[in-house]
Formats: structure tokens, sequence, C-alpha cells
């Protein structure tokens, strides 16, 4: 207007620059980074099939039921090196999951037990837990893994001077030997009743903690469960005739007979990514019982409770709700960490996927293989923890 006054109330908005709007401003630059996007996939796919056709190797997954040719120190299944690719590939993942399902339970045992002890009262307990988690996580992870393979276990005797534990538990350069079971006829009825047990006991628990909160009544779960989860197989092992036994290993003048032996790549391993992991659980379960209102403490006291049953009555319960969510990502990070088996020579899934990416040259697939049993695993652990999140959270009434 060239006289200065406002427009009238009501009128309509000025207009607006067509770069200066921010819906097609954001709208442009969305569009720029999608087409960047493409172009980017599209040069590598592109370049990728041009160099593999130079090469003269064939795309695809055909390469997995070729002979491997090659052994593999440690195998949950059988094997044989006339064998193909896949079931290669299949045993370095089963070595994954064995490393991470073990890792991952002694690392939670070992980290409730630091974390608890790191608020003990006792100064002596707090100081040992609090060293051990300062000194513990601040040390690489690959350092932890070669000290306990080269410096531990390298140093350990040969077989003929092993190191002996009750007879029945052998260490020496070569690993740790244990009796072998050994499952004749009629061993799958104890494998039925030890899940009949599992569910059971669940059942169980379930029922009586309906109970409790209808009647106040308790009711002897953990004996309850013992005995469902213990004895029912102890029972199928005596009806069945006892169809499992133990080849117990014998030490002979030069060598070890009989048993089976835990590869020193597989306990070095281990081990570190327990004590590594175990550390960061432990801070996290600290975190999660100061988390607790210490009112809620005082008022189990005032019950008269000891303090063991208002730590896993009233504290630990709580606690969790807290503990979960941190407690997942570090489920995550064992079962990444252990990749760093290729520094030993452990045959994991990337150790053995290694060895056929440099017999086949099929990089891209197998960098695909990795890929996705990694995320797999990884959605799996975070489905099932979420879960228990869930089922763990504070309900409103």
């Amino acid at each position: 207007m060239t006289d200065g006054t406002l427009p009238a109330r009501g009128g309509s908005a000025p207009k607006v620059a067509f770069f200066n709007d921010p819906k097609t401003r954001s709208l442009i630059f969305q569009t720029l980074a999608l087409a960047l996007l493409v172009f980017i996939l599209f040069t590598a796919v592109n370049n990728a099939v041009t160099n593999l056709r130079n090469q003269n190797i064939a795309g695809g997954f055909g390469f997995l039921n070729q002979t491997a040719g090659f052994g593999i120190s440690q195998t949950p299944i059988a094997w044989e090196e006339s064998m193909s690719y896949g079931r290669a590939y299949l045993i370095g993942l089963l070595n994954t999951l064995l490393v991470a399902v073990v890792g991952i339970f002694f690392a939670t045992l070992l980290g409730f037990i630091v974390g608890v002890a790191r608020l003990s009262p006792n100064w002596v307990i707090a100081k040992i837990a609090y060293w051990y988690v300062e000194i513990i996580r601040n040390l690489p992870l690959l350092f932890q893994i070669l000290f306990w393979y080269l410096a531990v276990l390298a140093a350990m005797p040969t077989p003929r001077n092993s190191y002996s534990l009750f007879g029945l538990l052998f260490a020496n350069q070569r690993g740790i030997t244990v009796p072998r079971p050994v499952f004749e006829t009629g061993a799958g009825l104890i494998g039925i009743a030890l899940i009949v047990g599992l569910v059971a006991a669940f059942a169980v628990r379930h029922w009586a903690r309906k109970r409790q909160e209808a009647t106040g009544e308790q009711f002897p779960v953990v004996a309850t469960m013992t005995g469902l989860i213990l004895g029912l197989p102890i029972l199928a092992y005596l009806v069945s005739g006892m169809p499992i036994s133990f080849d117990h290993p014998q030490q002979g003048r030069f060598n070890l007979t009989g048993g089976m032996t835990l590869i020193p790549e597989f306990v070095a391993l281990t081990v570190a990514l327990v004590a590594y992991t175990a550390a960061f659980i432990g801070e996290i379960v600290r975190a999660g019982i100061q988390a607790v209102s210490h009112g809620q403490t005082e008022a189990g006291r005032s019950l008269g409770l000891p303090e063991g049953r208002i730590l896993n009555l009233i504290v630990i319960p709580q606690a969790l709700r807290v503990i979960i969510p941190p407690l997942t990502s570090q489920y995550l990070n064992l079962t990444k960490n252990s990749s760093l088996a290729v520094g030993i020579g452990y045959p994991d899934v990337v150790s053995v996927g290694g060895t056929i990416l440099n017999q086949t040259g099929q990089a891209i697939e197998v960098i695909a293989m990795w890929m996705g049993c990694y995320l797999t695993i990884s959605i799996a652990t975070s489905i099932f923890m979420n879960w228990y999140n869930r089922r763990i959270a504070l309900v409103e009434r």
C-alpha cells in the first residue's frame, strides 16, 4: 500500500517467495538427497558388476555348493574338508552363536554379582568390585583376548604335564579337556522331560504370583521350580535305564585320551568377552539399584524383612525396569565383539567367512551374509529383550 497504512484485517496473506517457503525448500532438499543416494547406489552396483566381469567372477550364491577343502578346528556338527562352503559357513555361525549364548549367560551372572558388590557395606568387597570395573572397562577388548590366549593359555604345560582338577578336568596348551557325555537310546526322553519341567515350572510360577496377588499367601516357588526342572529329567533318566554316560579323560604318558577338549581359542575369547562385558553390566546393575527409592528399602526393613529378602523381593524387581534397556545393548555388543575372534584364529562366522572369501573371491556375497547374520541376531535379541521389558513394566491400575 502506497499510503503506509496496514492491510485490512481478514485480507489475504502476503505471498512468500518460492525458495523461502519452508515446505517447498524441504521438498527440494529431500529430492536432491534421494537423487544423490540413488546415484551413489547405482555407481557402486555398476562398479561392482564391472569389476566382477573383468575378473571372470560369477555373481550369486552358487559357490556355497562347492567343495570347501579346508579344516575347521571346532565343529559343533559333523565336518569334513570335502563338504561344501555352505556347511562351513553354518559351522562358523554356530560357533558364533555358541560364544554369544555362553558369554551372555556368564556375563550376566558375573555382572550382577559385581554390581551388587559395588554397593556392599563391606569396604574390601566394594573396593575389589570398583577396581575390577575401572581396570577391565579401560583395557581394549582385543588386548584382553590376546592376554588370555598368549599370556595365560599358551603358558600352560604340555598335555603330558597337564594341570588336573580331581582327575576330571585337565588344562594344558591344547585347551581344557572335560568329560564328554555319551548319549544312548532313550536319551531323548530326558530332553523331553526337561522341556516339560521348564514349562511346568514357569506355569507354577505364574499361578503362584496370581495366587499371592489374590490372597497374599506365598507358595514355595523356588523349591517347586527346582524340583520340576531337576526332578523330572532325573526321573526320566532312571526310568529309561540311565542312557547317558560320560567318557572321562585319561592322562597317558604323552597325551590325553577320551573326553572332549575346549580349544584354547574358544576359552580365551569367552573369558575375555565375559570379563569385559560383565564390567559394563556391573555398572548398569549398580545404577539400577541406586535408582530405586531408598524409602522402598526402609519400608522393607520396617516390615522386619532381612536384607537378602529386601534385595530379592523389593529392590531388584524395581531395578530391572531401569537395567533391562541398557542391558540389551551390552548383549548386542558382546555378540558383535565376538568377531574379534579372527585375531586368535577362532573359527567364528567372520573367520570362516573370510576363508571362503579368500578362496572364492565372492566378496559381495560373503559380506552380505555377514551383514544378514549379525542383523538377524541383533533384531532377534532386541525383540526378546523388548518383550521382557514390557512384561516387567509397571502397569497402572
